[in-house]
């Protein structure tokens, strides 16, 4: 057997340079075809399958920010598992996951159509939004777009549960860029705008979501506001990790303080997904999180 070569870091960041201008040209093709899919389902095609029976999205979604990580065999994957058999291990532990990849690489109907496969009818996918919309064109002339991407969870069905649009942090507060957010948003959708710049922390921006029924991302991170919004019915909470991106490991007494707010809130339904993925934290956080929320399990239309 040919032992593969060992790259530098240098080598290693100039292929994921490339391969990352090769997706960014593919999504303006893939979300041209997802167009085309929405209009035929318009016009009547059975493209959309919509024969699942209803099903009541829970008041507690608890999971991590992607679940296929090479990083977590040996760990939270046995080493010896393959990784086509790494979903349905994750999904034996948690109900719902937000999906990392769409952000990177528009996904096709197809791929819509085999997560819908791979789970069980319960289980809930939460997307990040494809960068085309949020990174490239930043919210400019995007409406086609966000409502071309909608087109997953009629494809989803009872197993969506949010879109989560991540803003750069470049992308500062104006008048302006909060209103085109909200005017191109589809508001029938349950719709999540994560913000990485301070100045979008402000009253008017919590004023107008509350108006328009979408729900401000909460962060747990460095140098973001260390509290929970809550805009809507549904609060949303990212953990990315306290002093390091990534990295933090959450300890019970730091997941308690966003519980207790959680509770003080109101709240008729909880998302909250864990990023913190080195060295597995996000598997254990999400568990030790859900275990501190657990009074709040069952369901609601």
């Amino acid at each position: 057997m040919v032992e593969k070569p060992i790259l530098t870091v240098a080598e290693r960041r100039a292929r994921r340079v490339i391969r990352r201008a090769k997706q960014r040209e593919a999504n303006t093709g893939r979300a041209r075809k997802m167009h085309m899919a929405r209009f035929a389902a318009s016009q009547g095609s059975a493209t959309a399958d919509s024969s699942s029976k209803a099903v009541s999205t829970p008041r507690l979604n608890v999971g991590c920010s992607g679940w296929f990580y090479w990083h977590w065999r040996g760990g939270f994957y046995p080493q010896e598992m393959p990784t086509k058999q790494w979903f349905q291990h994750y999904a034996s532990r948690f109900r719902t996951v937000e999906l990392n990849a769409p952000f990177y690489s528009w996904p096709t109907v197809a791929t819509v159509q085999s997560w819908r496969r791979q789970a069980s009818p319960v289980f809930i996918y939460t997307i990040k939004v494809c960068e085309l919309i949020t990174h490239v064109k930043r919210f400019r002339g995007t409406k086609q777009l966000v409502a071309d991407f909608g087109f997953i969870a009629d494809l989803l069905g009872p197993m969506m549960g949010c879109f989560l649009f991540q803003l750069p942090p470049s992308f500062h507060y104006t008048p302006a860029r909060l209103n085109s957010i909200l005017r191109q948003l589809d508001h029938k959708r349950r719709n999540v705008v994560e913000f990485r710049h301070a100045s979008w922390w402000n009253e008017k921006v919590f004023a107008a979501f509350r108006e328009t029924g979408t729900i401000f991302c909460s962060c747990s991170s460095p140098k973001l506001p260390d509290e929970l919004v809550k805009t809507a019915d549904d609060v949303y909470i990212r953990f990315h990790g306290v002093r390091q991106w990534y990295r933090h490991d959450y300890s019970a007494e730091e997941l308690a303080v966003w519980s207790e707010r959680i509770r003080k809130s109101g709240a008729g339904r909880v998302w909250a997904y864990f990023n913190n993925d080195r060295e597995g934290y996000a598997i254990k956080n999400a568990i030790m999180f859900s275990r501190q929320n657990a009074k709040r399990r069952g369901t609601c239309a």
